[in-house]
C-alpha cells in the first residue's frame, strides 16, 4: 500500500515513516509529489486540522493521505494563554524554531519557571471517498524555563521538555530511554498511533 503523509515537518516524517513502511506501507511526501501547497488550518481541533490537511492534499495527488495535528496544553493556564492548535502561531506570527523556544520559556518563567504539559495528537485519514479519525493524549511532561542545547529540528520544545520518568530533557534522552518512555505511552494509551493507522487502512 502507498500513501501520502500531509506534513512538511521532517521530525514528523522521520517518527512516522518507518515504523509505517515496518507494515509494509509505502510512504510518500509531499516533496516527493512537489506538492507545495499553502494548507489553511483553520479546525478548533487537531482532529478538524488533520482532515482538513488530509483531504485537501488527498484530493489533488489522488491518494490515500494522512493528516496529523497536534495541540498544546498546559494545566492552570487561562484559556487566553492556552497554544492549542496555534503551537507554532503566535500573535499572528509563525515563529521559527529558536522563536518558539524563546516565547515558551518566558511563558513557563510566567508561572514559576514550570509548566504541567500535555500534548494531545489527531490523525485523519481520507481515502477519496471518507475521512477516518483517532485521537490520543501523550504522557504529562513539564516545559521549563531553561533550555538544553541540544535540538530535534522540527520539535524545537523538545528542548525545554522535561520528562517526568527520568528528569532529563526530552534532548538528552538516550536510545533506551525513549524506547522505555514509549512502552510507558503505549500501555497508557492501550493502542500506539502506528497500529491504529495501520488497523484504519486495512478497513478503508
Amino acid at each position: 500500500m502507498e500513501i501520502l503523509f500531509a506534513t512538511t515537518n521532517p521530525a514528523k516524517i522521520k517518527s512516522y515513516k518507518e515504523k509505517l513502511e515496518e507494515h509494509g506501507i509505502k510512504v510518500l511526501t509531499l516533496k516527493d509529489l512537489g506538492l507545495n501547497i499553502d494548507v489553511e488550518e483553520t479546525g478548533k481541533t487537531a482532529i478538524e486540522n488533520a482532515s482538513i490537511k488530509a483531504k485537501t492534499y488527498g484530493k489533488i495527488a489522488k491518494k490515500i493521505t494522512i493528516g496529523i495535528d497536534t495541540n498544546l496544553f498546559f494545566e492552570n493556564v487561562p484559556e487566553n494563554k492556552q497554544p492549542g492548535t496555534h503551537v507554532r502561531r503566535v500573535n499572528g506570527r509563525t515563529l521559527t524554531d529558536e522563536e518558539m523556544i524563546e516565547y515558551y520559556k518566558n511563558l513557563a518563567k510566567e508561572y514559576g519557571g514550570k509548566l504541567i504539559a500535555r500534548w494531545v495528537n489527531g490523525v485523519a485519514i481520507y481515502n477519496g471517498k471518507e475521512t477516518k479519525t483517532y485521537s490520543f493524549a501523550k504522557n504529562k511532561f513539564y516545559l521549563v524555563d531553561t533550555e538544553s542545547k541540544k535540538r530535534h529540528p522540527g520539535y524545537p520544545l523538545d528542548s525545554i521538555s522535561i520528562i517526568p520518568e527520568f528528569n532529563k530533557y526530552l534532548t538528552d534522552l538516550t536510545e533506551k530511554e525513549m524506547e522505555i518512555r514509549a512502552k510507558i505511552q503505549n500501555e497508557n494509551n492501550k493502542e500506539n498511533a502506528v497500529d491504529v493507522i495501520c488497523k484504519i487502512l486495512k478497513n478503508m
